[in-house]
């Protein structure tokens, strides 16, 4: 790999020079003067950039050294600037944090110290560049509103895809904010009924005795303050999808209500005699375990058979890879435009924290932490604490050497295809995709023993030892 680019905006020759020996895994550029740095910048486009802050012609003041700070924010946004300055007032440092630049050093420089410096801004630029990369990935998903990288999550969009086109219903299973209403509209939007309307209730928002006349509607005179005759969620559904949320905190009389509405596609409002008959497509979701309910009686059987026709079990973010970082910088770049805010993306700690934070609350969880954080930052990189993150651990920050990760992930796949298979090679071999003397090498790789994984798991009877 080609050494990165490291702009030295100093009119001192000596300290000028003292800065091309210092920093030997980089390629130093050096630059007296405004217009020269802005020359090289602009042709150049370096990571990372060394400024004093008093050049000439003001070598006693900070104007030109300011006018150079804007002009690099302007040929070369890429840039990382660490100001690098004898001209002592802490507030110009802060200043010239507040206009962009990463960090500062005050003269006379400890260069272990700016070394340091150096190397984060260098790691950060790297990791910059990589979430650039990224991002620009075309995305697989054919659902709009989900964003993902992660290959079980795919599974489950062009799963999607194909039960739209099938007006049956189906069940979204996953904790709160993992997307079951983005993955219910595209049931709805991406199959026939894509033209009439999908009407969400969220079965745990509402009161009980209100419940029953949103779901089916009421008559005139129905109850005390029943002035008109209204239709019910269902009824507005006609022709399209009823997306009924947090179906497992239906009442127990609704159950009954809803089955035999399923089961005939026929209801009465409350209050009222006359059938009307309703053509919809439902589709609920919950994040309780209705099998254990069913059991337990706290939920019906049979209305389960009715909604789980076909099952979608939706990941937590936590187990998808990397598309905590992945939907970071969508919210980033989204938040930046809706917000007006000038926002660059993540520092390296936020970064290390969003992928170490076992998230909860899931994608809104985090959508919300990121539009905290760029309503409150005050500079261009949102931190920890702007999302109010508790900073990663030292070495989740910086065991990010590819080669480490991939022997790690490489390992855990030998490991999980030996368990699936109880240590059958043949077996293992097939289900990692790769050949018996391949997995043999993976194994002296890894450490792992064959003899004694066969000691532990005997080859099943149909392997071929």
């Amino acid at each position: 790999m080609s050494k990165p680019k490291l702009l030295v905006i100093e009119d001192d020759a000596a300290l000028a020079a003292q800065y091309r020996w210092a920093f030997p895994d980089c390629r130093v550029l050096l630059a007296g003067d405004r217009r020269q740095a802005l020359m090289l910048a602009e042709r150049e486009q370096p990571e990372a950039a060394l400024l004093d802050l008093g050049l000439a012609p003001d070598a006693e003041g900070v104007t030109e050294g300011f006018a150079t700070l804007d002009g690099l924010r302007s040929v070369s946004r890429g840039t990382l600037v660490i100001v690098v300055s004898g001209q002592g007032q802490r507030e110009n440092m802060l200043r010239a944090v507040a206009q962009g630049a990463y960090d500062f050093c005050e003269k006379p420089v400890d260069l272990a110290a700016l070394r340091t410096i150096l190397d984060r801004a260098l790691r950060l630029r790297e990791l910059e560049d990589e979430n650039r990369r990224l991002a620009l990935i075309p995305q697989t998903s054919p659902i709009q509103d989900i964003i993902t990288a992660d290959e079980g999550m795919l599974r489950i969009c062009r799963t999607v895809e194909r039960l739209a086109l099938v007006s049956v219903p189906v069940l979204l299973l996953g904790e709160s904010g993992t997307g079951k209403e983005a993955l219910a509209r595209a049931l709805h939007e991406m199959g026939p009924r894509a033209k009439g309307s999908f009407v969400a209730i969220n079965c745990a928002a509402i009161p009980e005795p209100l419940l029953e006349s949103e779901l089916f509607g009421h008559e005139r005179g129905a109850f005390t303050g029943a002035v008109r005759q209204v239709a019910g969620r269902i009824e507005a559904a006609h022709g399209g999808t009823l997306f009924l949320d947090e179906v497992g905190d239906l009442p127990a009389g609704l159950q009954a209500k809803l089955l035999r509405f399923l089961q005939d596609q026929v209801i009465e409002r409350v209050g009222g005699r006359t059938p009307i008959r309703v053509d919809v497509r439902l589709v609920s979701a919950t994040n309780q375990p209705l099998e254990a309910l069913a059991e337990s009686g706290a939920f019906r059987a049979d209305l389960l058979y009715r909604l789980n026709s076909l099952i979608i079990r939706i990941p937590p973010l936590r187990d998808r890879g990397g598309d905590s970082l992945l939907l970071a910088r969508w919210f980033v770049a989204r938040y930046a435009v809706e917000f007006n805010r000038k926002l660059r993306g993540l520092d390296a700690a936020a970064i290390a924290a969003i992928a170490s934070h076992r998230w909860p609350g899931n994608v809104r969880e985090l959508g919300n932490r990121i539009r905290r954080g760029a309503v409150m930052s005050d500079g261009p990189l949102l931190s920890p604490a702007d999302l109010e993150l508790e900073p990663a651990e030292e070495g989740e920050m910086t065991d990010l050497n590819l080669r480490t990760l991939r022997l790690r992930a490489e390992r855990a796949a030998l490991e999980q295809a030996l368990a699936r298979t109880q240590g059958g090679l043949a077996a293992a071999a097939r289900l990692l995709g790769i050949s018996r003397p391949t997995i043999y090498a993976l194994l002296d790789t890894h450490g792992i023993s064959a003899g004694r994984r066969h000691a532990d798991h005997p080859t099943p009877p149909h392997e071929t030892p």
